[in-house]
Parts: structure tokens; sequence; C-alpha cells
């Protein structure tokens, strides 16, 4: 039996009965599609996108974590096998999973490798790879998807503040990065006839495994934090969520008028690099 009396409900509140909480949800009734989204800040973000009321398509090469992250995102979650360097394994995922929640409203093209390459010592391999997978890959994930996105949708590239930072021993991975700013600007021109925006996220260091044998041993980590955070304005090393709410900000439409830009969120690193802790007194 519903009860009326503000005082034995908890909806009322201040003498007017309060909105259920998911009419608050900022992507109720949209499609996502996730690239890389079974880890890291992919798998932050298809949890938050879920949480605010979308049907999240997720895309990874490793199996056992896209079945993980099909358990921990549930029913309004589909993950799909797909290597976005394998231009017809992506389309394929696009296509099923559109047929699953329908067209896309949103596409977070963020699956993407480390990969050293210090001048003197890379190798081929390696440098086509990063470049592959980085830039091209990125490339081909948003052409993919086209036939499915929907008019007036967002979709928000994963950039990185290596494309500016000069890190040594980066030159493929900084070149993609800046390839993706680049390209980002020039799918804006061309997709916003569509009313389609394309804008760039671009993290500085955060806590996600692609540090590999950086932070291998809880000693290796704490050394690693300690170090980000005395070149962090901020001084600290940052978090998926830090990432994952501010694609949910582009992807939302609070964004509606933000079209060709790339935002970093790296604690200051990029824009005010004398605030770091090391060069305080």
């Amino acid at each position: 039996m519903w009860l009326h009396h503000k005082t034995m409900c908890p909806r009322w509140q201040h003498g007017f009965m309060m909105q259920p909480l998911e009419t608050n949800m900022r992507l109720r009734g949209k499609t996502a599609l996730i690239t890389g989204g079974n880890s890291g800040i992919g798998l932050a973000t298809a949890k938050l996108f879920v949480a605010e009321g979308a049907k999240v398509i997720v895309t990874g090469r490793n199996k056992e974590t896209l079945e993980a992250a099909a358990r921990e995102l549930g029913r309004n979650a589909i993950a799909l096998a797909a290597d976005t360097t394998d231009i017809a394994a992506t389309e394929a995922a696009i296509r099923k999973g559109s047929e699953t929640f329908g067209k896309l409203d949103i596409l977070f093209a963020n699956a993407g490798i480390p990969g050293g390459t210090p001048l003197g010592s890379a190798t081929l391999e390696v440098f086509e790879k990063v470049i592959s997978t980085n830039l091209t890959g990125v490339f081909f994930t948003v052409q993919s998807a086209l036939p499915y996105i929907n008019d007036n949708a967002s979709i928000i590239l994963n950039g990185s503040v290596i494309s500016v930072l000069g890190n040594p021993g980066y030159s493929a991975y900084g070149a993609a990065k800046a390839g993706v700013r680049a390209m980002a600007r020039i799918m804006a021109s061309e997709l916003s006839p569509r009313g389609i925006r394309v804008n760039v996220v671009a993290p500085g260091a955060i806590r996600t495994p692609i540090w590999g044998a950086a932070v291998a041993t809880p000693e290796a980590e704490k050394a690693f934090e300690k170090r980000i955070g005395l070149a962090t304005p901020l001084g600290r090393i940052g978090e998926p969520d830090h990432i994952s709410k501010t694609v949910l900000f582009l992807a939302s439409d609070d964004a509606a008028h933000i079209q060709g830009q790339e935002i970093f969120v790296d604690g200051g690193a990029v824009a005010s690099p004398a605030g770091a802790p090391v060069y305080r007194g």
C-alpha cells in the first residue's frame, strides 16, 4: 500500500515530494560504445555510464577481462571481443552491439596501448604497433561506427599529455596522441552537419594497469606515485574517475555546444608545470 503522509515516506522533504533519483540520470535512454572498456579508464567510464542510465557496449582484446566486465556491468551492458586494429572485427562488434541496444548516441574511442620508442633503439615493429592501435585504430573505429551512430551524438577520443610534454622515449605514442587531437578537429568539421560533436579528453598520469612494471610491487607503486606527485601541480596521481567524469560531461547534453576541443585532465601538468611541488621552495 502506498503511504501518502510525508512523515512516513522518505521521498517527502521540505513539504514537497522529491522526484525519483533516476530522473536525474544524465544518459537515460542513450546507447554508448566504449573501446577498451574492459579495464582502467574504459571500465570506469562504462560503470559510470550504466549508473547514469545508458546501455553500454564495451569492446576489448582480452576475453577473460571482458567476461568479468560484463558480469560487473550487468544487464545494461554487452561485452564483445574486438581488437581496434582489426577493422572487420570492430565493424562486426559495432553492428552486433547496435542490434542489441540500438543506434549509438555516444562513442568513446578509448582503446590504446603503451610502447616505448627511444631514439636510437626503437624497433619498427613497436613503432608501427603503437601508431596502428593509438591512431589508425581510432580513425577506423569512428569510421566503422558512422552508419550506426545517431545525429547529434557525441564522440570522445582519448588523447594524452604526452602529445605535448616531450617525454623522452615516446615518439610514436606522442605522435599518435597528437594525431588524435588533429584528427578530432577534422572529424568535428566533417560531422558538424549531422550535429555530431567530436572532442578529446587528454589524461595525465592515471592510476591504471597501463604502467606495468612501474607499479608491479607496493614499494614500486609508492615510489612511482611520489614521483608523479612531485611533477604535478596538484601533487597527486589521477584516478580513473577523474577521466570518466570528464568523459560523462562531454557525452552528456551539458556539453551540447562544445565541439573540437581537448580537455587535459592532468592536475595542471600541461598548463602550469612550474607549479609542481618539485619547483616549490
